[in-house]
């Protein structure tokens, strides 16, 4: 297998709260702001990793309810499915891989967090039907972006 050309696969889920507001946690590696997700396991379908991943940074249970977007870090070949999401059961709990929690609305998810990744929560908090396909570099959007 050529490494060079191999992917991994992401998840997110962006929790809306009943009043329109989408939850962004705080990254320790590096206080980047952004939705809860991270790199699927091999071994493991998109909803379980998802629903892992989320309870990992957050300590919240949480349901998918649409696909809102795909997105490529062309950069570092990782395609990300984000997911808008319900919260189940659970509450908010810092983690090892989260320091805070915000509650924010689509003007302060583009003032907390770099284009790549506000982007992703924006997608989600439209109520559209289809899913956004883009691509970025780590940071920024690059190329045509799509809804499909």
């Amino acid at each position: 297998m050529d490494r060079q050309n191999t992917h991994s696969v992401s998840v997110a889920g962006v929790i809306i709260d009943d009043h329109g507001r989408a939850l962004l946690t705080q990254r320790r590696d590096n206080g980047h702001w952004e939705a809860p997700g991270g790199v699927l396991e091999r071994d493991e379908d998109i909803i379980t990793g998802l629903v892992r991943e989320v309870r990992e940074e957050t300590g919240l249970h949480v349901e998918p309810i649409a696909l809102t977007g795909v997105y490529k870090n062309m950069a570092r070949g990782i395609v990300a499915l984000v997911f808008r999401c319900k919260v189940t059961d659970g509450q908010l709990t810092e983690t090892d891989e989260t320091r805070a929690f915000r509650w924010v609305t689509a003007d302060e998810v583009r003032a907390l967090a770099s284009e790549a990744f506000a982007v992703r929560v924006l997608d989600a908090m439209r109520d559209n039907q289809m899913p956004a396909v883009r691509q970025h570099d780590g940071v920024h959007l690059i190329g045509a972006q799509l809804y499909v």
